[in-house]
């Protein structure tokens, strides 16, 4: 079997395949794989310093990983991290490392004895994630975006249905690139077009790959038709280079495909005080949020409706 393409997902869409299986057994299996096995341990210590002690806002961090976050600090997850810095009188302090495999594990839950955390803050989990793990509340909701060149093989289409109408001898000449195992491989394999998709991996051991680079590298280039990814990557890449002229189509999550997913931040299970600090951040804050993710091209969603209440 040919192998898949060499190009990385994002941690985020890395835990968006592992969610997005209902079967609490498979999401366990694969968010253990990303958390890290001794990750789950129980912190011998409670949190080393409070909110009032802290002398800076200190984010665990991916250095390659555009648009979400990179060493020099241009993601929008940066952006998120020095305004709540500033909001509390802070200075933002970064630890990097790669965002593969064992994520949690090597950053917010790494202590050696004696030492300090390295770092407090995930910026982005999926909302309701608790591998060990403690979850704020969201900051956004954003879905998976279908995105294209205007001029190319898919000139004219200016909407899912429309490409979906599209006459199959047309569709079964196209490429469209797709996360392996994400929510797009269940929505092309739902409409008899799994043979059109080309599987990219969801993460690769290589530090240098990063999100954008199915679209950078294929896309682009013309290797693809269109891509189905995370929107927020979409949209970012889509802004990076307009003389791609890409349009970026949300998609709407319907029966047993969702692609919809709210994002929020994580800490430790101790940092109870951190955590409402951070909940208390992003309600003030949301507006400004809401601008970032915007600047960034971010495809934004209303927050998602509240769950019903439990019958008595």
């Amino acid at each position: 079997m040919m192998p898949l393409p060499q190009v990385g997902g994002s941690w985020i869409s890395a835990l968006i395949v592992a969610v997005r299986n209902t079967r609490p057994a498979a999401v366990a299996a694969a968010a253990l794989l990303l958390v890290g096995l001794a990750g789950l341990l129980p912190v011998q210590a409670q949190a080393q310093a409070q909110d009032a002690e802290r002398k800076a806002f200190r984010i665990c961090r991916d250095p390659n990983n555009l648009p979400f976050q990179n060493a020099k600090g241009e993601g929008f997850e940066d952006k998120i991290a020095e305004l709540f810095a500033a909001d509390l009188g802070l200075k933002v302090l970064a630890f990097d490392y790669p965002a593969r495999f064992n994520f949690i594990r090597n950053t917010l839950r790494f202590k050696l004895p004696g030492d300090d955390f390295p770092c407090d803050i995930v910026m982005d989990v999926p909302a309701g994630f608790s591998q060990g793990t403690a979850s704020t509340k969201p900051y956004y909701r954003s879905t998976y975006a279908m995105a294209f060149p205007r001029g190319k093989a898919l000139a004219g289409i200016t909407s899912v249905e429309q490409f979906l109408a599209l006459p199959q001898e047309k569709l079964a000449k196209l490429k469209i690139g797709v996360i392996d195992k994400s929510p797009a491989s269940d929505w092309l394999a739902k409409r008899g077009l799994l043979e059109i998709g080309v599987p990219y991996r969801v993460l690769v051991a290589d530090p240098d790959q990063s999100s954008g680079g199915i679209i950078e590298a294929d896309l682009i280039a013309g290797k693809l038709d269109a891509v189905i990814v995370w929107g927020p990557i979409a949209g970012y890449y889509a802004k990076r280079y307009p003389e791609a002229d890409l349009l970026v189509l949300p998609m709407r999550s319907e029966h047993n495909v969702r692609f919809d997913f709210e994002i929020a931040m994580a800490v430790r299970i101790a940092d109870k005080t951190l955590k409402q600090t951070l909940d208390d951040l992003i309600a003030r804050n949301q507006n400004k949020i809401d601008a970032v993710l915007k600047d960034y091209g971010v495809p934004l969603l209303p927050p998602a409706p509240a769950a019903p209440a439990a019958a008595n």
